[in-house]
């Protein structure tokens, strides 16, 4: 049947991420610095709670949108960084991505135009492709920031429905800055747009103080925040993210959550209290430790010849290859036959990431530094 598969779907492709991630299967002693994925063990207190949720039998459905317990901390904690949603106003999901899901899901109709920057995290153009909307790209500057400039012109020709915005940005490292959110305050005042902001890597925020668009409450009625514990407890495989937005939007986000998944796993759910609770000096660790590898990285690619910005979040670091006279995908493809280290090309990030590499300091120092030496000899044996 040649009508089998929705067009939505067929639209889409596997994550350029996981393409090259699957490749490094051929080359036995390759170095994957594919994917982020922290290194570090799951704290032991989140372990331990999860292990008493089975003991004590927590293993049945919980709430729809989550325990209790456990939104109330989420408020807390966002509270602490001057984002306030309320208890009512956060939904505990199946990991980030299917937050994200949820909400396209949930607020687009086919044909509905969404901007979403790049280079970006793929998910984002696939989520609302599946979903029939139609994707808007919005070009970021040399620093990986807002183009402001470029964006008052796209938002004025092509009246949006929604605003994609992702900082800590994978795959750059980039932040938000405080002079950029009063911008986009300041763009969005007077805008009927809903902003989607993704924050999964808001635990990992090497500047001072963390910016983020929720912090306007005036804009927080059209903000719809997704986050989660993935990278800042090192339980990637646990799935527990979640939602805030106001009711007037999380009432149909509930909906397209409890028939796709009834609700996050209880036991995780449980952890990742604890790990709200007591595991602050954990990912603190994780943090300090992060910030090295981001130095040594920054540092070797800079001796090495490449163009590279000093990313301020996340573990990713999204230097240029323009010196090399190759295509991201060529540059990578070779990288990995010839030297053994697999990192992913910046067009899996989209049409702004060509002439980028990503390369992820999720993994140890010494793995760090013999993917770094092996790519310095390649590079070496091409010059």
């Amino acid at each position: 049947m040649n009508n089998a598969i929705s067009n939505n779907v067929q639209s889409i492709e596997i994550s350029g991420i996981r393409k090259f991630f699957n490749k490094v299967e051929k080359y036995p002693s390759a170095i994957s610095l594919t994917l982020g994925q922290p290194d570090f063990k799951v704290p032991q207190r989140v372990k331990e709670a999860m292990i008493k949720a089975i003991i004590d039998g927590k293993t049945t459905y919980t709430p729809n949108a989550g325990i209790i317990e456990l939104r109330l901390e989420i408020s807390k904690y966002l509270k602490n960084m001057n984002i306030c949603y309320s208890p009512k106003e956060v939904c505990v999901t199946v990991g980030g991505s299917e937050g994200l899901l949820s909400v396209f899901t949930a607020l687009i109709n086919t044909g509905d135009k969404v901007l979403i920057p790049t280079p970006a995290y793929p998910a984002y153009e696939s989520c609302v492709k599946l979903v029939g909307g139609q994707v808007v790209n919005y070009n970021l500057n040399s620093e990986f920031g807002i183009d402001f400039h470029e964006l008052k012109i796209i938002l004025d020709r092509v009246k949006p429905k929604i605003f994609v915005l992702s900082f800590p940005s994978n795959p750059t490292g980039a932040v938000l800055s405080q002079i950029d959110k009063n911008k986009l305050i300041n763009v969005f005042k007077e805008r009927d747009i809903i902003i989607v902001s993704d924050e999964i890597y808001s635990a990992l925020y090497f500047n001072e103080s963390y910016n983020s668009i929720a912090q306007c409450e005036a804009l927080l009625s059209k903000v719809i925040l997704v986050s989660g514990f993935s990278k800042m407890f090192s339980m990637t495989g646990l799935r527990i993210g979640y939602v805030c937005a106001k009711e007037e939007y999380m009432k149909h986000i509930m909906k397209v959550h409890q028939y796709s998944v009834s609700c996050a796993p209880s036991i995780g759910q449980w952890g990742a209290l604890e790990g709200l609770l007591s595991c602050n000096e954990d990912v603190e660790f994780m943090k300090i430790e992060f910030e090295k590898r981001r130095d040594f990285l920054y540092e070797k690619l800079i001796e090495l010849g490449f163009e590279c910005k000093l990313p301020k979040g996340a573990f990713y670091i999204f230097p240029s290859i323009k010196n090399f006279g190759m295509s991201s995908e060529e540059f990578c493809e070779r990288l990995l036959s010839e030297a053994g280290v697999a990192i992913v090309p910046g067009t899996a990030f989209g049409v702004g990431g060509e002439d980028f590499i990503r390369i992820s300091y999720s993994y140890s120092m010494a793995q760090l530094e013999d993917a770094i030496n092996r790519m310095g000899n390649w590079i070496r044996h091409l010059k």
